[in-house]
């Protein structure tokens, strides 16, 4: 793997993992949405991840040969499909014919936790991006 193969690898995975906390930001930013424009409770949303693909027989045959992939990619964006809390609130606008009000399936603890998990892991991208880019200048160094 080159110098800059290890450089892109890193690159994908910030990219990845910046929009998982861009889209976990959006559901702590929901938690208390009861009604979108459509007037649905807003669900949780998650990210999948994925392989990047190979698309030819030579990349498929080096990633055979023991070399690292061509790092990762979000393959899409995915709700939560699970109820949401039910509260008692018959005051609410959105409180339906017995007085309970559906929430959001979001739970702020699980969303900061998740929060603490990505920031880590771009973070552990960003330190082999470093450490690939002070190999490069020693390799620079040793050629004077």
């Amino acid at each position: 793997m080159s110098i800059f193969g290890a450089m892109d690898v890193s690159a994908t995975g910030m990219t990845a993992q910046q929009l998982r906390m861009d889209t976990i930001s959006e559901n702590i930013a929901n938690v208390n949405t009861t009604r979108d424009s459509e007037g649905n409770v807003y669900r949780r949303k998650t990210v999948l991840f994925e392989e990047k693909s190979y698309p030819t027989f030579s990349e498929a045959l080096s990633m055979a040969n023991g070399h690292i992939g061509k790092g990762v990619k979000a393959s899409r964006i995915v709700e939560d499909t699970s109820e949401g809390n039910k509260v008692y609130d018959p005051s609410h606008p959105d409180a339906d014919e017995d007085g309970y009000v559906i929430y959001p399936n979001v739970n702020t603890v699980t969303e900061m936790t998740n929060m603490i998990d990505a920031t880590r892991a771009f973070e552990a991208n960003v330190t082999v991006l470093n450490s690939t880019k002070g190999m490069a200048l020693k390799a620079l160094d040793i050629g004077q």
